[in-house]
C-alpha cells in the first residue's frame, strides 16, 4: 500500500559553499535549527524562520560532523566520522571534541539517554558509547562480532535502543551497559537504519501501548510490539 503525495511550499536557503554537505539537523535550545556540514567540516546555525545562515569551523576540516542532537547542557552534540571523535558545540559558535579509547571505532548515531548522558554507536568498533556533559566517556562492547550498530534513541523503559545495520536486529542498552538485542526484523538484508517509538494502531495518547519504528533500507517500516506502555517499562520482546 503506497500513501498519497501532497504538494506544499518549499523555501530553500542556501547554508554554506556548494557541496558543503548538510547533512544532519535539529533544533537547538537558542530556537535556531543546527545542523552538520559533513564535507566541510563544519556546523552552522540557521535563525528561526529560515533566516540569517552561519556556519563555524571545527577543529578539524577533516573531521566528517555527522549525526546531531541536543544535549541535556543546552549545547549540541554530534559523531564525527573522520576522526573518530564526539564533538560539542554551544549556542554560540564555541566548539570543542573529544578522543574515543576505540581506535577506528566509527561513531554515527547518538542521542540523549534518561542518565543526562549521551550515548552514541560506534558503526565500526560494534560497541556502544556513553559520554558525560563533563566528556568522560566509556564504551560497552556488544555480544558478537559485526553488529555494525547505527541509529540510537531514547526508549520509554530507561534505556538506549538502537540498531543493528549488518546483523538485522535491534538492541537496548541500560545505564549500566546491560544489553539486549531483538531479532531478526526480517530477511538477512533487512539492513535497519532510524529508528523511534510511536504509538501502535488504537493506543494512541498517554499511557498508550509504545512500538519500535525501524526504517529498513530493504523498502519497510519495521513496527516492533516491544510490550512498552507510554509511561514506565513495561514487557520486552523475546531476545535473540
Amino acid at each position: 500500500m503506497h500513501g498519497s503525495v501532497r504538494r506544499v511550499a518549499v523555501r530553500r536557503v542556501r547554508v554554506d559553499e556548494a557541496g558543503s554537505g548538510p547533512y544532519s539537523v535539529a533544533a537547538g535550545a537558542d530556537g535556531a535549527v543546527w545542523c552538520t556540514l559533513v564535507h566541510a567540516g563544519r556546523v552552522g546555525r540557521l535563525a528561526v524562520g529560515g533566516g540569517e545562515f552561519t556556519s563555524y569551523a571545527l577543529d578539524d576540516p577533516g573531521c566528517r560532523p555527522s549525526v546531531l542532537t541536543p544535549g541535556p547542557d543546552g549545547a549540541l552534540w554530534f559523531t564525527r566520522g573522520g576522526d573518530h571523535r564526539i564533538g560539542r558545540v554551544d549556542t554560540g559558535g564555541r566548539s570543542r571534541s573529544y578522543d574515543l579509547p576505540a581506535p577506528g571505532c566509527g561513531p554515527y548515531g547518538i542521542a540523549p539517554g534518561p542518565d543526562g548522558a549521551l550515548w552514541f554507536t560506534e558503526l565500526s568498533g560494534d560497541r556502544i558509547g556513553r559520554i558525560t556533559t563533563g566528556g568522560v566517556v566509556r564504551e560497552f562492547p556488544l555480544p558478537g562480532p559485526g553488529a555494525r550498530p547505527h541509529a540510537i534513541t531514547p526508549g520509554p523503559d530507561g534505556r538506549c535502543w538502537f540498531t543493528e545495520w549488518a546483523s538485522g536486529r535491534v538492541g537496548a542498552i541500560d545505564p549500566e551497559g546491560r544489553v539486549e538485542r531483538f531479532g531478526p526484523l526480517g530477511e538477512t538484508d533487512s539492513e535497519p537504519h532510524g529508528l523511534c517509538f510511536a504509538p501502535v494502531e488504537g493506543a494512541a495518547g498517554a499511557g498508550g501501548r509504545l512500538g519500535l519504528y525501524v526504517a529498513l533500507e530493504a523498502g519497510e517500516i519495521a513496527v516492533v510490539e516491544t510490550g512498552h506502555g507510554g509511561e514506565g517499562r513495561g514487557r520486552a520482546g523475546t531476545p535473540v
